[in-house]
């Protein structure tokens, strides 16, 4: 079992690094809604203390009413913060399992940045969202939201860009707060994987941390990301532990 301070910090940390436009709260239950933007780690109902059983049909309908208010199918993030009551009454009910993610964590200490290029983040948000959207090839629609959601980080962010004859072709997002450095948005070009762009933006983003103060190093990758998980596992990062979502039969 992931030690529970750990979990809270990290958990903590990452609400911070990727914040949701509204946040309310039903007991401990973190109820997250961006309209702007449909990341389910935005979007999601995210318990956060295992002992809080009380009322649960009641409090899982009353969340799942905020939800279809927005127009959007109810989901829950179950962490180990979550109580296995809640994860067995979701279950009973018909909510589907999916999208299990590991949570990984270094020691920045321990990283060897000698042969790292010392690469200056970008400062224009509207630079790093193009290059995001197109890296990962997602819908330009979502350029606002994105952009929003970047603009309203509070922590110390680098936004890294690796470009092949001016074209964007991997990305990463490095988000420094405290100790804690968090990794996100990181995504190489389909044609142009396999060249070393990934391991070279990764590397330039926690060099970065590390100068600036950071000591842990964080991310979050679904378990069925082998490719990704060896990549990251190359550079010392160790599960500390999982979640995954339910989301409601009916819409």
């Amino acid at each position: 079992m992931p030690d529970l301070a750990t979990v809270r910090q990290i958990e903590a940390v990452g609400f911070r690094a990727w914040p949701a436009t509204s946040v309310h709260y039903d007991g401990t239950w973190a109820i997250r809604m961006t309209a702007a933007h449909p990341s389910k780690r935005l979007n999601s109902i995210n318990p956060l203390d295992p002992a809080d059983i009380r009322d649960i049909p009641v409090r899982v309908e009353r969340a799942a009413q905020r939800f279809r208010a927005y127009g959007r199918r109810p989901v829950f993030r179950l962490s180990p913060l979550s109580p296995p009551e809640l994860d067995d009454y979701l279950a009973s009910k018909g909510w589907g399992r999916f999208d299990e993610t590991i949570v990984m964590t270094a020691d920045l200490a321990a990283m060897d940045f000698t042969a790292t290029i010392d690469q200056i983040p970008l400062r224009d948000v509207g630079r790093f969202v193009d290059a995001s959207l197109k890296v990962h090839e997602r819908d330009p629609a979502l350029r606002p939201g994105l952009s929003e959601l970047l603009n309203g980080i509070r922590p110390v962010k680098g936004m890294f860009v690796i470009e092949d004859d001016g074209r964007p072709v991997s990305v990463a997002l490095c988000v420094h707060d405290g100790a804690m450095a968090g990794l996100f948005d990181i995504g190489t070009s389909s044609k142009s994987r396999r060249n070393g762009h990934a391991r070279a933006v990764v590397a330039s983003a926690l060099k970065w941390a590390s100068k600036h103060g950071a000591k842990t190093a964080w991310l979050q990758i679904e378990t069925a990301n082998a490719p990704g998980r060896a990549l990251y596992e190359g550079f010392g990062f160790g599960e500390i532990y999982r979640y995954a979502y339910r989301e409601s039969p009916e819409s």
